[in-house]
């Protein structure tokens, strides 16, 4: 009867041999990675209020964009209506008599101004109109 012998790998053999030593080794590693892991979860918790901060940020831009998407088209509207004011403004200058020029004295000739036009709103008017007829009604 022959024993066979067979070798253990090195590292098992190392930990067999010198037993107490390679468990105080050990935990010094685990220790080690244990407050590696604690400075890995502080960081990712100071990621993540830095990435709340910025979607917070993100948000307000949202909401200025928005506002400013909003007065860029009231803008265009009016900057659209241009060509009608100033349209009207014409029709109404046009109308406007000519006046008749004063005999000599050498004065300089005074420009016309046009006339002034006047917006009243509908609203208004028409909210004046029912008042009177209610007053007159009574």
């Amino acid at each position: 009867m022959s024993y066979r012998t067979t070798s253990l790998p090195s590292h098992l053999r190392h930990q067999s041999t010198s037993g107490s030593l390679s468990s105080s080794s050990q935990s010094s590693v685990l220790q080690q990675r244990i407050n590696e892991k604690r400075v890995e979860l502080e960081n990712l918790k100071q990621l993540r209020d830095l990435s709340a901060g910025l979607a917070g940020q993100m948000e307000q831009l949202e909401e200025k964009l928005g506002t400013l998407s909003n007065g860029t088209e009231a803008v265009a509207a009016v900057l659209s209506n241009w060509h009608n004011v100033l349209r009207a403004i014409h029709m109404a200058s046009a109308k406007i008599p000519k006046p008749k020029e004063a005999d000599g004295e050498g004065a300089e000739p005074e420009v016309p101004l046009p006339q002034t036009l006047v917006r009243i709103p509908i609203q208004q008017a028409e909210a004046a109109a029912n008042a009177q007829a209610a007053e007159q009604g009574e």
